[in-house]
């Protein structure tokens, strides 16, 4: 396709791009705007002019440079195969064909996105939404040919966009709530997407009816209905194959998908912990989960929480971390959608393994927190700094106080191994020989373990034994 009369290149070349503070004209979004999103929206043939751009609000040239700006997006399709199932589809192109834009660098999805102007490609005439609007509009007709019609709607007016705002995030939710009544076991597949791959070459996400892509924009049946239109597109089906582990996620085909894909950089994941082979993460993560050794548990952060959380650092900090398809124990990119999903990290203890969010988000996924944890759960007007942290759920007897109850007694009893309790009279240069034993796992010898040994010797200076329920952090 040719683009020889727009004024700057449009291609693959250009996609993971990104445009910093220093190079940028003006950026759309972000998190110092609250109302940005970008949606599509199934119409008639007769409801739309096929490849007109409408504007409403100020144009990228009447825009001071260097400022931030709210900025919705609609794209609206029509053909006689174009069905409301689609849209979501077709929305999560617009991630992919504004990145192919020469200086215009685009991150996230639905009401996270995030969209930068290079000052070169700027002075180069990508000065209007006409220009970004008509290379939009092509990439869509030549990469989905089902698209009859196509028209593109930009608003910039702080004010027009507040409606058009809202009637996006009830599109939304009623697109999450319709794949929140399909559970993984009722399904043979499922689905792969690698949109993201450019900006992380290892990740691929793995999107299950219980698990919804990390950037929170395609679900089970978006990707679905991606892979049916689109073969060769960035969504394709996983044949679920042998379930490995259930309860941590680990399927045969999610696997094979993942160590082809990432070109053997992953070979094994878990799809519901944050431990041990956790889930990748790409850049558009809509929210990280990362765990807090000092209380042994795990916080949420989402991309619009600003400054510190409560474990000092703040969530870009700890995106570097997570993100470029990186396996990193204790930190996982997820969806917020993911944390109304009955799987949500259960293998590590699901909500009652969660000690701190942000307010927002607390409020936004009540709904999926368990009534009688929902006070438990410290926030950001709660407490910022850990050590209050632990007074918090202390008071508040959140569940994680029981497993430092746990750990407590079990180093009492180490500690009191260690100061001199009382040692078999066996010497150190002779075997220890016996068919088994009792041993007292209390002072008062009421829970006992019985240590059958058959053709063993052991030479030992010292043994200490206690009681371990798992690993701790996992």
């Amino acid at each position: 396709m040719s683009f020889e009369d727009m004024p700057v290149e449009v291609g693959v070349i250009y996609e993971g791009e990104r445009v910093r503070k220093a190079q940028m004209y003006a950026e759309f979004g972000g998190p110092k705007v609250t109302e940005k999103f970008e949606l599509c929206r199934a119409k008639t043939l007769d409801e739309i002019e096929d490849m007109k751009v409408i504007i409403e609000g100020p144009d990228i040239s009447e825009l001071e440079e260097g400022k931030s700006y709210p900025l919705g997006v609609i794209a609206e399709v029509s053909g006689e195969q174009i069905e409301e199932e689609l849209e979501g589809v077709f929305e999560r192109r617009l991630h992919e064909f504004n990145n192919y834009i020469q200086g215009w660098m685009h991150l996230n999805q639905r009401y996270d996105i995030w969209m930068r102007l290079s000052k070169d490609s700027f002075n180069k005439g990508l000065n209007t939404f006409q220009v970004v609007g008509t290379i939009l509009m092509r990439l869509y007709k030549a990469e989905l040919p089902i698209i009859e019609k196509i028209q593109m709607r930009f608003i910039t007016d702080p004010e027009a966009i507040k409606p058009y705002y809202e009637e996006a995030l009830q599109i939304y939710e009623a697109r999450d709530a319709r794949a929140r009544a399909l559970s993984d076991d009722d399904v043979e597949e499922f689905y792969g997407c690698v949109l993201c791959q450019s900006f992380a070459p290892s990740h691929c996400c793995v999107i299950t009816p219980q698990r919804m892509a990390l950037c929170g924009a395609i679900s089970w049946f978006d990707a679905r209905a991606s892979a049916r239109i689109d073969p060769k597109g960035p969504n394709f089906k996983i044949d679920k194959g042998e379930v490995i582990d259930a309860f941590k996620g680990e399927y045969e085909g999610a696997n094979e998908a993942l160590k082809e894909k990432s070109l053997g950089e992953v070979t094994r994941v878990f799809l519901h912990t944050m431990f041990e082979l956790p889930h990748t993460s790409c850049g558009c993560f809509e929210a990280i989960a990362f765990y807090i050794p000092e209380v042994d548990g795990i916080a949420l952060a989402h991309r619009d929480f600003r400054g510190p959380t409560v474990n000092g650092l703040a969530f870009s900090t700890m995106a570097t971390s997570v993100g470029g398809g990186l396996q990193t124990e204790g930190f996982l990119g997820i969806s917020i959608e993911y944390m109304r999903s009955p799987k949500f990290l259960q293998a590590d203890g699901g909500w009652e393994r969660i000690v701190w969010m942000p307010a927002d988000v607390k409020e936004r996924v009540k709904d999926g927190i368990p009534e009688e944890l929902f006070d438990k759960i410290a926030t950001d007007a709660d407490t910022m700094s850990v050590d209050d942290l632990k007074g918090f759920l202390k008071e508040k007897q959140h569940p994680i106080s029981e497993r430092w109850a746990e750990e407590e007694a079990e180093e009492a009893i180490e500690a009191a191994a260690e100061e001199g309790a009382p040692m078999m009279p066996y010497p150190t240069s002779q075997p220890i020989q016996m068919s088994s034993m009792n041993i007292p796992l209390t002072g008062a010898g009421q829970d006992m373990i019985t240590l059958t040994l058959k053709g063993v010797k052991i030479f030992a200076e010292k043994a200490i034994i206690k009681r371990t329920k798992g690993k701790k952090g996992k």
